[in-house]
């Protein structure tokens, strides 16, 4: 999806059209289909399939947001490095946008849109961009948007209050993951993932949230823990 979304939008204007996207999303496949990551997830001819038409629907849904013939593309996959609050950050930012009030920072989603409480901690992702884009571009976006395809947008006002709050958050995680490989103690976090980790079983409290999901009826039947736990 991202690759596809990234060659239709440094089309010219005019080409940026479901058409093109949909001879886009073939000529790209082997390209995915190819590649480690892929052949990894070891799927059979019905899971490729399935995989292929989530991603197009996505793509699809891309339309019900914006029409993207209108939009003033500065750039895509555009890598971005910088130290930030003494951090190292590198980072990939889906689309950079000319608007009328300057950059935007867009970057695609095809999960579920974040609860109201939890779009603040969602929106540092665009934030921290959008500092990375200042100090290397020399211009500060003035927006920083998350396009849930299918869904919606979140999107978020770039201020000098908003990227504080965000990289200080980003240099405490940081901190912590210094701390916690000094000590070599981490702490878990347990919740739906740990139905796909590969140290569940050596996890007291990945265990105990696998097994209470399953009996909750709270974990997917292909969650590779099931088979690890022999739940």
């Amino acid at each position: 999806m991202h690759r596809v979304l990234e060659l239709l939008c440094a089309e010219p204007a005019g080409k940026r059209t479901t058409e093109r996207a949909r001879e886009l999303a073939a000529t790209t496949w082997p390209e995915t289909r190819d590649s480690n990551d892929f052949v990894a997830l070891t799927l059979d001819d019905n899971a490729q399939r399935q995989f292929r038409w989530r991603s197009w629907t996505a793509i699809e849904k891309l339309w019900d947001l914006e029409d993207p013939a209108q939009v003033n593309v500065a750039a895509t996959e555009a890598k971005v490095s910088a130290s930030i609050g003494g951090v190292p950050f590198f980072g990939i930012v889906d689309r950079l946008d000319t608007a009328s009030d300057g950059l935007v920072v867009t970057d695609y989603k095809t999960g579920k849109p974040p609860r109201p409480g939890d779009v603040p901690e969602k929106l540092d992702q665009v934030l921290l961009y959008a500092a990375a884009v200042e100090e290397d571009w020399g211009e500060r976006p003035t927006r920083g948007r998350l396009y849930f395809l299918g869904n919606r947008i979140v999107e978020t006002t770039v201020s000098e209050d908003g990227i504080r709050a965000a990289v200080e958050r980003f240099a405490e995680a940081w901190g912590s993951v210094g701390r916690a490989c000094a000590t070599d103690h981490f702490d878990p976090l347990v919740g739906p993932l740990c139905g796909w980790c590969p140290y569940v079983a050596d996890c007291a409290e990945g265990t105990a949230e696998v097994e209470r999901r399953v009996s909750i009826g709270r974990m997917r039947e292909d969650a590779p823990a099931r088979t690890l736990l022999g739940i």
